[in-house]
């Protein structure tokens, strides 16, 4: 009873000793070297990312104080609004004119390192069962693919998906009491970059869910957030991700509902090189010239 009160170090090294003898100690998967130094590469991709948004919305705040709005177009940093970018900074003041000109060529800079990194991702990890497994879900591109399976690390290491979803940080909080089951937010104390990965995928479905109704995921999105809102839907497909993830590593196989999908592959080393032209180039599972394929590429890069 003594040691439930107090904490000492005394106490939790006695405690300690005690799991170890009985042999109720858990243990701690820690990842390999090679794969923490490997897993830097998207980790700071994503920081750059967030640059690269910071930035954007910085010189759209500094055109609405101008009022100053881009029309006939959706992309204010494609090759129509730059044009028309240029065209309108002279209409600024002088020392926002020169601001607007410092975060353009930054801008350029956070984008180029982007690309850089992008490439050295497709360099250093080749096409693998695993990759190519996980491009199979729907959502999940090369970038999520490769963040998915460098942070989940070893599959072995849990017993069951719902294990793999918990430890993504894709399960909600628990609060039951008296016979009642209460489900709150998701848990904030876990990795980041993991349900990053997981959340980014689910958020891509159910944006566009209306273009490919007949998925399973595309109905479980739409059933749950018609009965309790958006965030609910994207956290619960979120959790349905990383479970089918654990499925799909554990058993090296791909998704089963995506089989005889035009445009996917499935098995092989070399299946990276055999991706049907009909894929987008950002792979994000959304037809190409489809009306919502600029939005979700926007989505998908940030």
């Amino acid at each position: 009873m003594l040691g439930m009160v107090n904490k000492t170090d005394k106490l939790d090294a006695r405690g300690l000793n005690r799991l170890q003898r009985t042999g109720t100690l858990p243990t701690v998967w820690i990842p390999p070297g090679a794969l923490r130094d490997q897993r830097d590469l998207p980790r700071t991709r994503m920081v750059l990312t967030r640059e690269r948004t910071r930035l954007k919305n910085r010189i759209h705040a500094t055109l609405a104080k101008a009022g100053l709005r881009l029309e006939g177009a959706t992309d204010l940093f494609g090759r129509r609004g730059r044009q028309w970018l240029q065209a309108v900074l002279p209409l600024l003041p002088p020392h926002r004119r020169d601001a607007t000109e410092c975060l353009l060529e930054q801008l350029e800079v956070v984008t180029a390192q982007i690309l850089a990194f992008e490439q050295r991702l497709r360099t250093v990890f080749a096409p693998t069962p695993e990759l190519q497994f996980l491009r199979t879900l729907p959502g999940v591109g090369w970038v999520l693919a490769v963040v998915i399976w460098l942070e989940i690390g070893d599959i072995a290491r849990f017993p069951s998906a719902a294990h793999l979803a918990a430890y993504a940080g894709t399960t909600p909080r628990v609060h039951a009491s008296g016979g009642r089951s209460h489900s709150g937010q998701l848990r904030g104390d876990v990795n980041r970059y993991r349900t990053w990965a997981f959340i980014e995928a689910a958020s891509t479905i159910c944006l566009h869910r209306r273009i490919r109704p007949h998925r399973h995921v595309s109905r479980r999105s739409a059933r749950i957030q018609q009965r309790k809102g958006h965030p609910k839907a994207v956290g619960a497909v979120a959790r349905h991700r990383a479970e089918a993830s654990y499925w799909i590593l554990t058993k090296r196989e791909p998704d089963p509902r995506t089989r005889g999908t035009p445009g996917v592959v499935h098995g092989g080393t070399s299946a990276g090189h055999a991706m049907s032209a009909r894929r987008s180039a950002l792979e994000c599972d959304v037809p190409p010239g489809h009306p919502h394929a600029a939005m979700t590429a926007k989505i998908w890069l940030r």
